[in-house]
């Protein structure tokens, strides 16, 4: 593989460029092709689990007509409609995989953008997992560069990078050179969106934003590749990604350029446990290992949680909604609601976010009595952690704290656990026991780079 360039007049997207053109299927390690194996299985997973929600209905209300594949679906759309539902679906009951470190969420992206483009490009499966492994990659070391930053301005970092992480794993599948690959990078700086006003009502648009980021990708790509020029300086330019989109922080190109090509952060992401907020997740581990020491609802008086400051005003505030989630969406966002789970059902399923769900009183009682405590030593966002303190009216007091998030390096979900997900998301979804075989078989056989060109074919339920 061809080195990186160190002349330093090179813009960061014509470095980045360097590597994406020059990187080949034999460069990735197998750690790595492991990895894209479990994403792209739990990808489709979520795609079939949300196949019947209202909001994937409405995304593909919106298609245009065409013969790209839809995960679980029948209908065929374009190229840009299929990787705008898929990435609806995949992040649509945000239980997809995602980064400590940024955070961002890596497959709801760059899954949906590949499997467009390699019907629209026409390359093959070995080249299919060298572009999800790139644009994971990318994902990831983009949301070291500015961690937290990008939340902070009001964004939703895997929309907003997501663009350049879909656009780099597209030029590395279609072995794009340099040039078109630095200014499809350009040209996607300008199409990278995605507000976190969501978090406000609990409304639908978080969901959206990867399937957005995803058919931005699709497009950056093939203007570039018909001469269209994008911005040299898009990520550290006076006006580019950086400034516009992570004001607060200046950004660590090291983090972003140091060990490229060399080192796979992307092997360390997480896959989820239950289905919601990422930084949700170790409070609700604190909570259910409280129940199982012994702890009830009945006769708390309050409950305490450490936190870190940067999640406070995603997942903490406004905390009279939080603790009354007024949607199953925005049940999803909220910490207090969590931990009622945890306490109250001993867990969190796909089945514990729904209307009559927040509805329930014995829910509704215990989140009600959650508050928090801002820790200023939490290392987020390079750890996800819980804290639960439960205090009783009889002085009684049970506190459990989790310095990781299950799922991530410390605690990864071993290759049984990431196949049985995807079997209770298909079945969810109303696949049956042989469709899942099947599918589960087909997301093996790409992973490794088979050569039937025929097996996408098989995420439709044609």
């Amino acid at each position: 593989m061809t080195q990186m360039s160190s002349v330093q007049n090179e813009s960061l997207s014509e470095q980045l460029a360097d590597w994406i053109a020059s990187v080949s299927p034999e460069d990735l390690p197998e750690a790595t092709r492991g990895k894209v194996r479990d994403i792209l299985t739990d990808i489709v997973g979520l795609c079939i689990a949300a196949r019947k929600t209202d909001y994937v209905a409405a995304a593909k209300a919106a298609n245009e007509a065409g013969d790209h594949i839809m995960i679980g679906h029948v209908e065929r759309a374009a190229a840009s409609s299929s990787a705008l539902v898929n990435g609806t679906a995949a992040h649509g009951e945000d239980f997809d995989d995602t980064f400590e470190g940024g955070p961002v969420h890596s497959g709801v992206v760059v899954v949906p953008a590949l499997l467009a483009a390699s019907r629209a490009c026409g390359f093959g499966n070995e080249r299919l997992v060298l572009g999800l492994a790139v644009g994971t990659e990318l994902l990831c070391r983009l949301a070291m560069t500015v961690p937290k930053a990008v939340h902070k301005a009001g964004f939703h970092p895997t929309a907003v990078l997501g663009a350049f992480a879909a656009t780099a794993g597209i030029c590395a599948a279609c072995g794009a050179d340099r040039k078109t690959t630095a200014n499809a990078l350009g040209v996607a700086g300008s199409m990278a969106s995605g507000i976190i006003e969501y978090l406000g009502d609990g409304s639908w648009t978080k969901r959206m934003h990867p399937g957005w980021a995803a058919q931005s990708a699709l497009k950056a790509y093939k203007l570039a590749a018909a001469g269209f020029v994008g911005p040299r300086f898009v990520f550290e330019g006076t006006h580019g990604a950086f400034k516009a989109f992570a004001p607060s922080i200046e950004a660590d190109p090291e983090k972003l350029l140091g060990t490229l090509g060399r080192t796979w952060v992307m092997d360390t992401i997480t896959f989820k446990p239950y289905p919601c907020g990422t930084m949700v997740q170790p409070y609700i581990d604190c909570a259910v290992a409280s129940k199982k020491a012994g702890a009830v609802a009945e006769g708390i008086e309050r409950i305490v949680c450490k936190t870190a400051e940067g999640i406070v005003h995603r997942l903490w505030e406004p905390l009279e909604i939080k603790r009354f989630p007024p949607t199953p969406y925005a049940a999803k966002f909220s910490v207090p609601y969590g931990v009622a789970l945890g306490i109250v059902r001993g867990r969190a399923a796909l089945g514990d976010f729904t209307d009559e769900a927040i509805r329930d009183e014995a829910l509704l009682g215990v989140a009600s009595k959650v508050d928090f405590e801002i820790d200023p030593d939490n290392p987020y966002p390079a750890a996800f952690t819980g804290h639960v303190r439960i205090e009783y009216a009889n002085g009684q007091v049970r506190e459990h704290e989790q310095g990781h998030m299950r799922g991530g390096v410390l605690e990864p979900l071993s290759r049984d656990e990431v196949d049985g997900k995807f079997r209770a998301n298909a079945a969810f979804g109303g696949a049956d026991d042989a469709r899942i075989a099947k599918v589960l078989d087909i997301c093996n056989r790409i992973a490794a780079g088979d050569p039937d060109g025929n097996l996408l074919e098989g995420l439709s339920f044609a």
